[in-house]
């Protein structure tokens, strides 16, 4: 299935619950919360404006935001519906995430990673990237992120 860039007008509710469902199995399990959960149809939308929002499927299946950054392009809300896992839709969009790297002329993906979702750590080592560094969200005195990257 290939992915496509999802631009106005695009149901952006529907988008956003798919992202929810994929990032439900995060509840109870990060601390802070996900900011998903504050998240409006309207600010994906508007998100959409200076990001790449790319979908795979009608309905959406798989949904990942990228946004450039100086030396990086950052891999946000990389998303599966839980009855769409193990399609490798994850693999494909990250794929197109370094492609969309080369066209911008950038050198690197980046992602952020909470510590406690050990799975995805070792889901982005296969895909060839690796911890560069931590964050940590205000109010936190230990790291709640970790960073990881891969060069294109």
């Amino acid at each position: 299935m290939t992915p496509f860039q999802a631009k106005d007008p695009y149901d952006w509710a529907a988008l956003l619950a798919m992202i929810r469902r994929a990032f439900a199995g995060m509840e109870g399990r990060i601390d802070p919360p996900s900011s998903i959960e504050r998240m409006t149809p309207e600010a994906l939308a508007a998100l959409s404006a200076v990001s790449e929002v790319w979908v795979i499927g009608r309905p959406a299946r798989a949904c990942v935001v990228l946004t450039p950054k100086p030396a990086a392009l950052y891999i946000g809300r990389l998303a599966v519906d839980a009855a769409w896992r193990d399609h490798g839709y994850a693999r494909q969009l990250v794929d197109l995430a370094a492609e969309r790297a080369r066209a911008l002329g950038l050198p690197a993906l980046e992602l952020q990673v909470r510590v406690e979702l050990l799975e995805n750590h070792e889901t982005f080592r296969a895909m060839g990237f690796a911890q560069t560094g931590e964050t940590t969200h205000p109010g936190y005195t230990q790291p709640t992120s970790l960073v990881f990257t891969k060069p294109v």
